[in-house]
């Protein structure tokens, strides 16, 4: 195994400079190439108690050992190989859930505004040779609510004693590709009209499925959106994605009734999961965001101005 031969996300990195541990040494101590934070603070923890009983090797033996089975004792088996893209991925996912006391707010958001809006601009989507998805509609949005509640906009540094607000805003959109899930990223989200961006969500997601996504056109964004509005669902937790400290995720628009005028009114409602980063955003805070998000998607002139 080479010095560098191993996969670790950037707070790992950051914890072992803090616990002055070798990656290279751990991999090799733990004879796989995928470190995880507690793979660190177990090298660590044995670095300091050298010449003891071997505490530390014992745990790790304990802490692991449930995954060591035999499965084809219990019939019959097939071994698929992670890919390497799955499990860098894999690994990111384990250690922003270990790391961050994540919590998801739900909510949902009347769409009737928006159907009516896309279809009396069917017309002229047709003559662009743009397909206007409500998935445009909830970019917007959101752009609009990252410039109300600053904090949203924002990262922790690997320490977690500095937040970076960031100057600009930038939408990840999560895209389920058949070799795994990618996050292009719609820059400037907030410069940008719903043409737009409704042009650059169908470009990057069409490349994305082709594996044509350039290393510039990922990563560093404000906040993602998780979409399964496509697939199905009424709710889920969509993981944060370090260093973003929220995630959005949308499913299935459904029809909902509503007391309104003194009569029940069936509405289109679409369920809405914030996913965000306790150390940073508090519940009330989080409330605040989803209700005004909520209020721009239930009239989208007030994108417009």
């Amino acid at each position: 195994m080479g010095e560098t031969d191993f996969i670790a996300s950037p707070s790992v990195v950051a914890l072992a400079g803090r616990l002055g541990v070798d990656l290279a040494d751990v991999a090799r101590s733990a004879d796989r190439t995928t470190i995880a934070r507690e793979d660190v603070e177990r090298h660590a923890s044995g670095k300091s108690n050298r010449g003891s009983s071997g505490a530390a090797a014992a745990s790790a033996s304990r802490d692991n050992s449930y995954w060591d089975v035999d499965h084809a004792a219990y019939g019959p088996v097939m071994q698929e190989p992670m890919t390497r893209f799955a499990s860098i991925a894999a690994a990111n996912l384990a250690a922003a859930n270990h790391v961050i006391p994540q919590v998801t707010h739900h909510d949902r958001a009347d769409m009737r505004a928006v159907e009516a809006f896309r279809a009396k601009l069917k017309p002229e989507a047709a003559d662009r040779g743009v397909r206007l998805t409500a998935l445009a509609f909830h970019v917007k949005a959101l752009a609009i609510c990252l410039a109300e509640f600053p904090r949203f906009n924002a990262s922790l540094t690997a320490d977690a004693e500095i937040l970076v607000l960031k100057q600009f805003c930038h939408i990840g959109i999560a895209v389920d590709t058949p070799h795994g899930l990618m996050v292009p990223v719609v820059r400037n989200a907030d410069r940008k009209g719903l043409w737009q961006i409704a042009s650059e969500i169908s470009d990057l997601a069409g490349r994305a499925a082709q594996r044509k996504i350039k290393p510039d056109e990922m990563g560093g964004a404000s906040m993602s959106i998780s979409n399964l509005g496509g697939i199905g669902g009424t709710a889920f937790t969509p993981i944060v994605n370090p260093p973003e400290l929220a995630i959005l995720g949308i499913t299935r628009t459904e029809i909902v009734p509503v007391w309104e005028n003194e009569n029940w009114t069936p509405v289109p409602m679409t369920p809405l999961d914030l996913s965000y980063d306790h150390r940073v955003i508090n519940g009330a805070e989080a409330a605040r965001f989803m209700a005004y998000y909520a209020q721009l998607v239930a009239d989208p002139r007030r994108m417009m101005v």
